[in-house]
């Protein structure tokens, strides 16, 4: 800005992800020339600001990807059907959503009048090769994705107008990987645009000695990162990053340092389907089939408050008495021997009632909240955090189910059951963040400009830190040359250069478990390398015995 003469308020400064946005504010500020800020943005929080002046808030249509699971998943399925692909819909509806979003980038990132152009151009040469009939599944699904992320309007369009190109210059920070998006950007604005990369991609391996560790297990190397955490922490290192590249032991860590309570700030979360307020409300699904197991039915009993405790474990210990398996089999004509199961399942069977038949989604979702709010596992949900994350995902609350008015197709509650479990299983579920955070949980690419006082990286072995990541999808190596998609050998470059940088923070902590399952595991290839250089040894368990 200052080599062209360029007012700080007329310039946009495009950062890799949103946590940088303050950060960049902060150093900003720090350099004595606050009082005119560049607008520091993401590219999707850049476009929600020119949106909201001009036309409101983004409104996609019905059958645009909107990279909502709830609604996503229902779309896919409606375009499997037209496609004649519906009596596999149940199978592929999460597969062409997961190929949609992956596309929706690529999408994104091409002016909204020759979108689709691009996509009726790449169209036929993605079939190429895929002619067996062992992949037309797999071609249909490719088709089907691209058409729907072609035709898609997103909420960056915005950035394409006049009025987003009328500043004076625009900023790229660059992170480990580049985005199609900003380089779409970058050609529109031309010469007024810039790009800084934010890493050297050889960065040397910093003086500081990382210390490793070698776990035995799961269990072990969780204890020994969160034990490592603390040891930071009482050093005086503040804020401390662990870094979620296995995301189950990163949660067993996570319960490890609340028990000691450290204020923790999870940046990743977890999948919404494993949170205990899911569960609960799948096991009211799962009591409300005529089939229902007497375990599935006992699951719900105990997850809902209306039936008595006391009575609950009584009727167990009677079926399981009796060898009950399945719950249709507590009839009057056992109740000799049943007599607290039978009067269970009179107080049940009205409140599974309205969960029966078929119906279309609305009427649905209005069932499934009269269930639970008539079983009291409604004030459960409203109670926890991730209870409410569920009623938002699912649309349960009063009048948000008219989103889905223009799903009216009638659906059986085998096929509502699996479209709750895909949408839960979709969706991630980020715990409330504390005012001051000591240990910040993050994805190890957005340690890049953070300051970061200490990092433990768990998880560094070969199956969840490989030298070469798998391409994610089911896009072949030329299918993604074609579309644009990340080769593998970009991946590669990226994790390297984010293994780099993390070398450059001191301390660093390093934990990798040799056994899983009871078959052995290697340390991650970049790990090897570093047990190659004679200076570094193995560290000493930093537990504290007691």
């Amino acid at each position: 800005m200052a080599s062209r003469g360029l007012h700080p308020a007329a310039c946009v400064v495009l950062v890799p992800y949103a946590q940088l946005m303050q950060q960049a504010r902060k150093a900003w500020a720090a350099q004595g020339t606050a009082s005119f800020v560049p607008r520091f943005e993401t590219t999707l929080n850049w476009a929600n600001n020119l949106q909201a002046p001009l036309e409101g808030p983004f409104e996609p249509a019905v059958s645009d990807i909107r990279m909502d699971a709830a609604c996503d998943l229902l779309t896919a399925a409606g375009l499997l059907e037209r496609a004649g692909l519906g009596a596999h819909k149940d199978l592929l509806a999460a597969r062409l959503v997961e190929s949609a979003w992956s596309l929706s980038r690529l999408a994104a990132a091409m002016p909204p009048d020759q979108r689709p152009e691009w996509g009726q151009c790449l169209g036929g040469l993605l079939a190429a090769g895929m002619d067996a009939p062992l992949l037309a599944l797999e071609s249909a699904v490719g088709q089907v994705a691209l058409a729907w992320a072609s035709t898609s309007a997103y909420p960056t369009d915005v950035l394409f107008s006049e009025t987003a190109a009328k500043g004076d210059l625009l900023v790229v920070l660059e992170g480990f990987q580049a985005d199609p998006l900003t380089d779409a950007l970058k050609a529109k604005w031309g010469d007024r645009a810039v790009t800084l990369r934010l890493v050297d991609d050889e960065l040397p391996i910093q003086e500081a000695t990382p210390a490793l560790q070698v776990a035995q297990d799961a269990e072990d190397e969780a204890q020994r990162a969160a034990a490592c955490v603390l040891a930071r922490l009482g050093q005086g290192c503040l804020p401390v990053a662990l870094v979620a590249q296995d995301r189950v032991l990163t949660r067993r860590v996570r319960a490890m340092l609340a028990n000691k309570g450290v204020a923790v700030r999870d940046e990743t979360g977890w999948k919404l389907s494993t949170t205990r307020s899911a569960a609960a409300l799948m096991s009211l699904l799962r009591a409300a089939t005529w089939d229902a197991s007497a375990d599935a039915m006992l699951d719900w009993l105990k997850n809902a408050p209306v039936f008595n405790a006391a009575a609950v474990t009584a009727a167990e210990i009677e079926l399981r008495k009796n060898g009950v398996r399945e719950w249709r089999s507590v009839s009057h004509a056992q109740t000799a021997l049943l007599t607290t199961s039978a009067a269970l399942a009179a107080l049940a069977a009205p409140l599974l009632a309205p969960l029966q038949g078929a119906k279309a989604l609305m009427p649905w979702l209005r069932s499934l909240r009269g269930a639970l709010q008539a079983s009291r596992q409604w004030e459960t949900l409203l109670s926890d955090t991730a209870g409410q994350a569920v009623m938002d995902a699912l649309r349960l609350r009063e009048g948000l189910e008219n989103d889905f008015e223009t799903f009216a197709k009638s659906m059986s509650l085998r096929d509502f059951t699996a479209w709750v479990n895909q949408v839960l299983e979709s969706a991630s579920f980020t715990p409330e963040h504390p005012p001051e955070a000591q240990v910040v949980i993050l994805p190890l690419s957005q340690l890049l400009g953070r300051p970061m006082q200490a990092v433990v990286f768990p998880g560094a072995d070969e199956v969840r830190f490989p030298v070469s990541p798998e391409p994610p999808g089911q896009w072949t190596p030329a299918q993604r040359e074609l579309l644009g998609l990340p080769s593998r050998d970009t991946l590669a470059a990226a994790a390297r250069a984010a293994w780099l940088y993390t070398l450059q923070f001191n301390p660093v902590d390093v934990l990798w478990r040799n056994s899983e399952g009871g078959e052995r595991i290697m340390p991650s290839g970049f790990v090897q390398a570093l047990l190659l250089v004679p200076e570094i040894e193995l560290s000493a368990d930093v537990r504290v015995q007691r």
